[in-house]
């Protein structure tokens, strides 16, 4: 029976992150849920997998149960399925920032404005429009959409860099993209503090833009590496594993 993946995060603040790992690694392991969570004191980030009884649970306490106090109410959340276990075990970790930017200095409730799935084709015909691929180099060789530019990174970190470089009187429109959807909300907040008045993001990043849009509109070219077993995903959440790990790092 194929397992469920569910890819989530929320900035969201949590002063009492060091109190919540052990009741939250306490849930996942009894559901018998494996995979992956940052906590931070600036919310949760994480992918983690399970059978489809065991995910709906977990969901259903981080947006309504008592752990975290209604504060995961809009927790955003991507499904997808695995054929074979994706993950080998779980882990539960309080980090600085649930995704490695500048140590916390960036504000992620500032981001740009997230634009829906099934508006992006719009958004990318907009004439001057800067559109930018947020991830690593090697993701980007996987998959990326026609036209967006690649900044080189091979790390998220390094695109501060990259931004700095830039002048915002010469981008007046800027849209990015990732894989879920987080790293844009911290490198959206980024160029807006440098002073790039229109910055704009996929909301909810690739997944649900190859899980929303239909093939006859989609303009997604390749395939969407994912940071578990199955490698790479492509139209529909649909596992493309035909990719050697060792060529994607």
């Amino acid at each position: 029976m194929p397992l469920t993946v569910a890819a989530l995060y929320k900035f969201v603040p949590l002063p009492d992150v060091e109190a919540l790992r052990g009741p939250l690694e306490a849930l996942c392991e009894g559901l018998g849920v494996t995979g992956t969570l940052l906590l931070a004191r600036e919310g949760i980030n994480g992918t983690v997998a399970g059978r489809s009884q065991a995910i709906e649970a977990l969901l259903a306490e981080l947006r309504t149960g008592p752990l975290f106090g209604g504060r995961l109410r809009d927790l955003d959340c991507k499904l997808s399925q695995a054929e074979a276990a994706p993950f080998r075990a779980l882990k539960i970790r309080v980090k600085r920032e649930i995704v490695t930017f500048d140590a916390g200095a960036t504000d992620a409730t500032k981001a740009g404005i997230p634009v829906a799935p099934e508006d992006w084709n719009a958004l990318l015909d907009t004439e001057g429009l800067l559109l930018i691929d947020t991830r690593n180099a090697f993701e980007v060789a996987l998959g990326t959409f026609p036209g967006a530019v690649d900044p080189g990174i091979t790390r998220f970190s390094a695109f501060r860099d990259y931004v700095d470089g830039l002048d915002p009187a010469a981008h007046p429109h800027v849209a990015m993209f990732c894989t879920g959807g987080i790293r844009c909300e911290k490198a959206g907040a980024y160029m807006r503090a440098r002073g790039f008045a229109d910055v704009r993001h996929l909301e909810g990043g690739i997944l649900r833009y190859l899980e929303t849009v239909p093939d006859s509109e989609n303009r997604w070219r390749g395939d969407c590496f994912v940071f578990d077993g199955r490698i790479a995903l492509g139209p529909a959440l649909v596992e493309r594993p035909d990719h050697a790990p060792e060529t994607l790092r």
